[in-house]
């Protein structure tokens, strides 16, 4: 038994996602968008692999009898922000600096973890790029000014998402703790606290995602 059904555009839904589209547009200030099948495709498949996501953007935006698009592309700073772009710089920076001082250890197997450590922060570091570079190429997905204000805002979460320092926070926790000096893992603890503070800070203080795809829809 199914319960997908596809709307007149071929976009292939279940009323459990058209459901929790809803809830996103409420949670997003859009409580009076009505949640198409669209959207709810669209956030379905973020809770997927980023293969399929762009798989789904890419039959959704195909199905558009029309196409909605901001004249000025958003780049970096508007989809990202800079205090995030700050805190996820210094995070890695931090933990690429933290990798190094292991390789000063007197313990073969010290630095041959760090060694492990650098190419693994330098394999996140990017990924991330390639992420925030792939959601600025990536067409819009649109058909009015209310879809518009929707995609931005996935764009946004997604933009955060993908910079998040959890992995960066933990890589060093994971591959030392344990055969590391005390000074260092007490350094790899700081980094987690001091970040985790700073990135608190900057959620309080940075516009929600909402509102900065307003501002950004508005701009044009």
């Amino acid at each position: 038994m199914t319960d997908e059904r596809t709307d007149g555009q071929g976009v292939r839904v279940r009323p459990a996602d058209v459901r929790q589209a809803g809830d996103w547009l409420a949670r997003h200030g859009l409580g009076g968008t009505p949640p198409t099948p669209l959207l709810a495709a669209r956030l379905a498949a973020r809770t997927l692999l980023e293969a399929w996501v762009r798989r789904v953007d890419r039959r959704a935006g195909a199905a558009l009898a029309r196409r909605a698009a901001h004249p000025v592309q958003p780049g970096w700073r508007a989809l990202l922000g800079r205090p995030y772009a700050v805190c996820a710089a210094a995070t890695h920076v931090a933990a690429l600096a933290l990798a190094c001082g292991a390789l000063t250890v007197d313990d073969a197997a010290v630095r041959n973890a760090a060694l492990v450590l650098l190419v693994a922060l330098a394999g996140v570091g990017a990924i991330a790029v390639l992420q925030v570079r792939d959601l600025l190429a990536r067409p819009v997905v649109a058909e009015d000014e209310a879809s518009l204000t929707a995609d931005v805002i996935m764009r946004i979460e997604d933009a955060r998402e993908s910079t998040a320092p959890g992995t960066v926070w933990a890589l060093p926790m994971v591959m030392l703790f344990g055969t590391a000096p005390v000074w260092w893992s007490a350094a790899a603890l700081g980094l987690v606290l001091l970040g985790l503070a700073a990135l608190v800070a900057v959620q309080a203080r940075t516009p929600g995602s909402a509102a900065m795809a307003r501002r950004i829809v508005s701009l044009g």
